[in-house]
C-alpha cells in the first residue's frame, strides 16, 4: 500500500510539515499522517523510525527553509541592515509557518543534527551576521541567545494575538531592532569585566 501511495522519507516529512502548519506541531502523529496518505501506520515506518525521528526530520526541513530565507535576506548586508534583515526573515517565517517554526524550537537529539548542513549553516549565518559587532566568546554566544529569545518571544506573542495595545506591532518591532542594534554596539564585554 505504501508503494502505491508513492511514499518516500522526503514526501512523508513534507506532509508532516504541512500538517504541523495546519494543526500544530504537537498534534503531528504517525497516525494522523497515515490517515492523510490513506495508509496504515505501519506503512510509514519503512520511511521514518518513529515519531521522534519524524519530528526531527520536520525540524531539519523547517530549519533549512528558514535559514535559506534568512540567508537571502541578509546577503550583501552588514551591521544594522543585516540585523534587521535577519530579524525580518525570522519573523516572516515564524508567522507564515507556525507549525514548522514550532518544530525548529523543539528539543531534538543533538547527535542527530550536529553534523547536518543546516545546523552548520544556521550557526555560520547567525555568527556571520554578528561579526560586524566585533564580539568574541562568551559574548557572542550570549548575544545569539538574546537575539533568539527576543525574536522568538516577540513572534510567539504576535502569533497569539497577545499585543492588544493599539500601537502598531510593526512599529514596535522596528523599535526593538533599533534597541538591539544599540545594545550590540555597546555590549558589556566579558573581557572588560575581568579587568
Amino acid at each position: 500500500m505504501a508503494a502505491r501511495a508513492g511514499l518516500t522519507a522526503e514526501r512523508v516529512t513534507r506532509a508532516a510539515a504541512e500538517l504541523a502548519d495546519e494543526v500544530g506541531f504537537d498534534s503531528v502523529t504517525v497516525s494522523a499522517l497515515a490517515r492523510r496518505f490513506g495508509v496504515k501506520d505501519a506503512s510509514l515506518y519503512s520511511h521514518v523510525k518513529n515519531l521522534q525521528d519524524l519530528r526531527t526530520r520536520v525540524a531539519l526541513l523547517a530549519a533549512g527553509e528558514m535559514v535559506d530565507l534568512i540567508a537571502e535576506a541578509v546577503a550583501g548586508r552588514a551591521g544594522k541592515d543585516a540585523l534587521a534583515a535577519f530579524a525580518g526573515a525570522y519573523r516572516e517565517y515564524a508567522l507564515r509557518h507556525p507549525g514548522r517554526y514550532a518544530a525548529t524550537q523543539s528539543k531534538v537529539d543533538l547527535a542527530q543534527v550536529v553534523d547536518t548542513t543546516v545546523f552548520r549553516r544556521t550557526g555560520e549565518l547567525t555568527y556571520g551576521m554578528l561579526r560586524g559587532y566585533d564580539l568574541e566568546e562568551p559574548d557572542l554566544t550570549d548575544a545569539v541567545r538574546l537575539l533568539r529569545s527576543t525574536f522568538h518571544g516577540y513572534t510567539s506573542l504576535e502569533a497569539q494575538g497577545a499585543f492588544a495595545h493599539p500601537r502598531d506591532v510593526d512599529a514596535s518591532w522596528e523599535k526593538a531592532i533599533d534597541a538591539l542594534h544599540v545594545l550590540l554596539e555597546n555590549w558589556p564585554r566579558a573581557s572588560e569585566k575581568s579587568r
